[in-house]
């Protein structure tokens, strides 16, 4: 997880997963055809989308990379990249540092490294938005995977300003006694994951999950004036309605 930058205009400070907006340069043909593993309309598909579904999967790539230096990609010989090598290593923290100083595309360095993206590896587990009447409001996709072995997260130290590694209920509990922030999306999908045992037990449900539900919170006002984020209720398999737990 990583701590959003303290002079950030939203969520500054708080403890969020790596991620951001969908470039249009994610969807470029070039880029797109060094996916391997699923194409533009198994993509879509999984998110509803008509078309532009596997530029979701290119963003969480290139996003993770950006800020916190994960590069789920893999070289010429279909091996995952590992940065074991300092040489290898001090190619990627530039290139790093080229993209997010907009001196480099995403796309430039997969065509210098000659890098293929496993987006197969990443399961579509959640799908967000921003209740009506928000500030500022977001259309989000969270995905998972596994991270790479041989790599070191650190953050960018412009848009996020510390990192860690730590258990979904660990972070559920620093973030009950005060000691991180949270918002409410990252809580819930901490409680999501902590149903889970390993990674790899996760990782094996995502594929069974089926439809992921759209999930839109609303923001209510109770007897007392004091406004509260609430799921609305949504209809389970059977067609009744629940409120989520």
């Amino acid at each position: 997880m990583l701590r959003r930058s303290l002079e950030s205009e939203f969520v500054r400070g708080a403890y969020v997963f790596p991620g951001g907006a969908v470039d249009p340069s994610d969807s470029a043909a070039p880029l797109l055809e060094r996916c391997v593993g699923r194409d533009d309309a198994q993509a879509s598909a999984l998110l509803a989308l008509s078309s532009g579904g596997l530029a979701y999967w290119v963003s969480a790539i290139r996003e993770c990379f950006e800020e916190a230096g994960v590069l789920i990609a893999a070289n010429a010989a279909g091996h995952p990249i590992t940065f074991e090598d300092p040489e290898v290593e001090a190619r990627f923290v530039e290139h790093r540092r080229a993209l997010n100083a907009g001196e480099r595309s995403f796309l430039e360095i997969c065509q210098a490294e000659n890098l293929t993206l496993p987006v197969d590896s990443l399961g579509y587990v959640g799908h967000w938005i921003t209740p009506e009447g928000a500030p500022r409001r977001y259309d989000t996709r969270f995905f998972a995977s596994f991270a790479p072995l041989g790599q070191t997260a650190a953050q960018d130290e412009v848009e996020t300003i510390d990192h860690m590694w730590v258990s979904p209920a660990d972070a559920l509990d620093r973030q009950e006694a005060g000691g991180i922030e949270l918002v409410f999306p990252t809580i819930w999908n901490l409680r999501l994951l902590s149903g889970y045992r390993t990674a790899a037990e996760l990782i094996s449900s995502v594929s069974t999950l089926g439809v992921v539900p759209r999930i839109q919170p609303e923001i209510v006002i109770d007897g007392e004036g004091r406004s509260r984020v609430i799921i609305p209720s949504t209809p389970d398999e059977a067609g009744e309605r629940r409120e989520p737990g």
